[in-house]
């Protein structure tokens, strides 16, 4: 079979999707990818194609994982969101209730929500950082514990990139005496059967796909023009080629290093996008799925250099990703993986891919393919 046309099924209705992601492999955009959508929790576009390693030697198959960067975030917050409407966490109260070192340097007053919308002022390590330590569960969380704020918490945004997956990870293992990993398998992923892992098994290996860096000149640390985007570029440095290591892939690295693919992040947050219902089993009140929307703070992204709005978790409408319904939320991971939640169209869509554009944020082709899905559905 040709891999430059996908395989799967897309409802007659969203055929046009089907044409979006052809186009995406037929033109090189993508080598291997997979899109999936849900409307009112029942799968509606499953799809995949093309290549899982660069010299095209694995084809993309249905169970084709990969390395998803930050798009994790969203699992990450779904499951500090699915404490909250449990009563077990207050997004509200200040860290350091959970977390007491944390108070530390001046930080008594950070409250769980300014993790939670990158605005602590903790976007990256003062110490020096190595690639091996951010498997160091204990030395990443304590160092940021110890740690002073860059600036005054709640008054600024600046995208915590690496840091917010330990900070928000370590508020839940305190909670609940189970790493952000196990919870999100335990409550989340394996109730619904979604592949998607914080935290890879050694058996899963074989089915993962080869992440291949973006163009010279348009990766992370390529444009830096603050002491803040320095720090965060390059302590420690993104080096791709560690996404293919055991080391990285079983590590749990809640803001960026789960792997999966589309359909198990579109299957996921069929909770959000359908008030707290997924599979027929109720996960979360429809109140609980709202507080995601509620607008945290908004401005200019000191580390992303770009307007940023921020919900509790998630990116809000309006900011870098307009959308036609207001209720929506959204992350994109380095490279261009995306998660998009539509509450008002009871919609969710992943894109996951292997051939990495210039971007930290999700970028046109899986937008693309998403505004082909909004198109479909305005009909």
């Amino acid at each position: 079979m040709a891999r430059d046309t996908a395989e799967g099924f897309v409802h007659d209705k969203f055929a046009a999707v089907r044409d979006v992601f052809d186009e995406n492999l037929k033109s090189g955009a993508d080598l291997g990818a997979s899109f999936c959508a849900t409307k009112d929790g029942e799968v509606v576009v499953d799809l995949w194609g093309g290549w899982a390693d660069e010299a095209r030697t694995r084809p993309w198959e249905k169970d084709t994982i990969v390395n998803v960067y930050s798009t994790t975030k969203t699992m990450t917050a779904l499951t500090a969101l699915l404490l909250a409407d449990r009563g077990l966490l207050d997004f509200d109260a200040p860290v350091a209730r959970y977390w007491p070192e944390f108070a530390a340097n001046g930080k008594a007053g950070v409250k769980v929500s300014h993790l939670m919308s990158h605005s602590a002022g903790l976007s990256g390590w003062k110490e020096k950082i190595t690639t091996t330590d951010i498997y160091d569960w204990e030395k990443m969380t304590s160092l940021l514990a110890a740690q002073a704020p860059y600036w005054e918490p709640g008054t600024k945004i600046g995208y915590h990139a690496l840091t917010q997956g330990y900070l928000v990870g370590e508020v839940i293992r305190r909670i609940t005496g189970k790493t952000v990993g196990t919870v999100f398998r335990e409550e989340i992923a394996e109730p619904l059967g979604a592949d998607f892992h914080i935290g890879l098994p050694a058996s899963e290996d074989h089915r993962v796909a080869d992440l291949i860096p973006p163009p010279p000149g348009s990766a992370i640390g390529d444009n830096i023009q603050s002491e803040l985007q320095d720090n965060m570029a390059n302590n420690p440095g993104v080096d791709v080629s560690e996404t293919k290591t055991r080391a990285w892939r079983g590590a749990e690295i809640p803001a960026g290093g789960g792997t999966g693919n589309a359909r198990s992040i579109a299957q996921v947050h069929c909770i959000l996008a359908n008030g707290g219902l997924a599979q027929g089993k109720r996960f979360m009140s429809e109140a609980g799925c709202r507080k995601a929307l509620e607008l945290q703070i908004e401005g200019q992204d000191l580390i992303l250099n770009a307007p940023a709005r921020f919900g509790m978790g998630f990116g809000l409408s309006g900011g870098v990703l307009p959308t036609p319904n207001p209720n929506t939320i959204f992350w994109g991971g380095y490279g261009g993986s995306l998660a998009i939640i539509d509450m008002d169209a009871h919609t969710s869509f992943g894109y996951a891919m292997n051939r990495m554009g210039a971007t930290t944020t999700g970028d046109l082709r899986g937008i693309s393919l998403v505004m082909a899905m909004w198109q479909a559905l305005a009909a």
